[in-house]
């Protein structure tokens, strides 16, 4: 019974010392306690939020809004396809307004830039204080493009469509055509489901056919592409080149460079003697068929160019057919 009435005195004691603790002024002096270091840290806020916005004002003031800092010159790299007037139209640059250069966003100015089916790449930077460095690569043409059947029939002319290598077509823009007069002309059938579109590939077998022609052509001579006035695929076998003096030469598939040389010497040949060659098929390594246009008596033959192994071969099948004729 000790032992009990000595546990609740004890507790009673400890409920008393609590209530005693828990006075109101005890209570007050915990809330201003905890109300001033809310207030410091709205405090410390408060400050970081004006250091933030003065760095802001400054950046402006010191770059954004500084008239030294403004747009004043675009340094565009030589080239056939773009000028300075369009490069600012293409990035969404009023250069009457004077833009701060920090206002461009050159990240995306360079991606418009290389959505231009002409250009393969390109690249914009700032040069402080008012310069705008843009370096564009441009496509490379090969060809005019014609499909009556979809459409397309003007060449050489603003607004046609060229095509490189890869076989990519864009539309000719006016500061381009003149440097692109003397270009060929590639004549495409109509196919389903594809229609030429500036800015990508065209993939048509014909015109693979005819760029690899061109191409061998250019390998071959430097000034290939000034007496090429139209390629169109005739059939399944057979490319059929028509000349600017309007000498239409038959090729095959294949086996270019042995046809352009025997092209070639065809035509200085007829040039020499005084005779216009009409038509000319050079798909025959030998006894090469042509018809003439001028009313001279036309040759006996042509010369070609002989691969010397073959001739030789030739000789030596020859002496063996007479030996084994006279056995």
């Amino acid at each position: 019974m000790k032992n009990k009435s000595t546990a609740s005195r004890r507790n009673s004691r400890q409920n008393v010392l609590q209530v005693r603790v828990m006075t109101p002024r005890i209570a007050w002096l915990g809330f201003l306690g905890f109300f001033g270091s809310l207030t410091k840290l709205a405090c410390v806020v408060a400050v970081l939020a004006a250091l933030g916005w003065g760095v802001w004002r400054g950046m402006q003031v010191a770059f954004y809004r500084n008239p030294d800092f403004r747009l004043q010159v675009i340094d565009l790299n030589a080239n056939p396809v773009i000028d300075e007037l369009r490069v600012a139209s293409v990035i969404g640059v009023d250069l009457s307004s004077s833009p701060s250069l920090f206002d461009i966003d050159v990240s995306n100015a360079t991606e418009q830039l290389k959505a231009l089916p002409e250009i393969t790449d390109a690249k914009i930077e700032r040069h402080l204080p008012d310069t705008l460095v843009v370096s564009v690569t441009p496509r490379v043409p090969k060809a005019w493009i014609r499909c009556v059947e979809a459409g397309i029939s003007e060449v050489r002319k603003t607004g046609g469509m060229l095509v490189d290598q890869d076989g990519v077509a864009y539309l000719c823009h006016e500061s381009h055509v003149q440097l692109t007069q003397r270009l060929p002309v590639i004549d495409l059938p109509a196919a389903e489901d594809i229609t030429p579109t500036a800015g990508k590939r065209i993939a048509q077998p014909e015109l693979d056919h005819a760029l690899a022609l061109i191409k061998t052509i250019c390998e071959s001579d430097a000034d290939g592409m000034q007496w090429i006035e139209s390629i169109r695929q005739a059939n399944k076998w057979s490319l059929e080149l028509v000349t600017r003096d309007a000498t239409t030469a038959t090729f095959g598939l294949g086996d270019h460079h042995r046809q352009i040389e025997n092209l070639r010497a065809a035509l200085t040949h007829a040039g020499s003697r005084g005779y216009v060659i009409d038509t000319i098929n050079l798909i025959p390594k030998y006894n090469t068929p042509i018809t003439i246009r001028s009313e001279t008596k036309p040759p006996k033959a042509i010369p070609v160019v002989i691969d010397e192994t073959a001739a030789a071969d030739r000789a030596d099948e020859k002496n063996s057919t007479a030996a084994t004729t006279r056995n």
